[in-house]
């Protein structure tokens, strides 16, 4: 009896082993495309420091042509009031309870007085006669020491109280004046020589405010 032998089956044929990425596709895409994101930013970086141009903003509600019309231009400063001019001999004016009217004024007046009773310039008299009227609703006492002259020099000088004295009726020292009444009085003033008169300051009283008259 002849001993038979089998003939063993030949292996099957070894699979050749994938690579890494093959097998690995969707992380391999994935990958690439992140790659080139990254090479394209770093070449287009440079953009960031180009100029940029500002825009103004345009209302959502603006009308065409609108954004592009220019503002409004800056009101014009409103101009200040032309400074208006003193008054002068003749216009009355008012300061506090009286009202002052000047009718006159008499310059270059040596003496005062006649020549047993009177007083003599130191410069020259100047006398100004005006009416005072009170327009209060009481008495006012008009007093001649309030009120002051004023020189072309800019020089400012008081009356001459006690030369007024010397003058017929002068009513400018303690003259009460009740409301409604006026008087007809004289201010004096004693001043140089060559001094010339700009303007009187009138006041109802030695703390008013006083109202300016002009004399030239």
């Amino acid at each position: 009896m002849t001993e038979q032998h089998s003939t063993p089956a030949p292996a099957p044929a070894e699979q050749p082993r994938r690579s890494w990425f093959a097998r690995h596709k969707i992380l391999t895409t994935i990958g690439v495309v992140v790659l080139v994101a990254v090479v394209g930013g770093a070449m287009g970086g440079g953009d960031d420091d180009a100029p940029t141009t500002a825009s103004t903003a345009v209302p959502a509600d603006a009308a065409p042509g609108e954004a592009d019309a220019p503002a409004d231009p800056a009101p014009a400063e409103p101009e200040a009031p032309a400074e208006q001019p003193a008054a002068g001999v003749g216009t009355p004016v008012r300061d506090g309870k009286f009202e002052f009217t000047v009718t006159s004024v008499e310059p270059g007046v040596a003496r005062v007085g006649d020549d047993l009773f009177g007083e003599d310039a130191q410069g020259q008299f100047l006398l100004v006669h005006l009416r005072v009227t009170n327009i209060g609703d009481e008495a006012q006492m008009f007093d001649g020491s309030s009120q002051k002259l004023l020189d072309t020099a800019g020089r400012t000088h008081s009356a001459d109280t006690a030369a007024a004295i010397y003058v017929g009726d002068s009513n400018s020292f303690l003259n009460q004046i009740n409301p409604g009444n006026s008087v007809d009085g004289t201010v004096v003033f004693d001043i140089p020589a060559d001094a010339a008169p700009a303007s009187l300051e009138l006041h109802d009283s030695a703390f008013s405010g006083g109202v300016s008259v002009a004399l030239g």
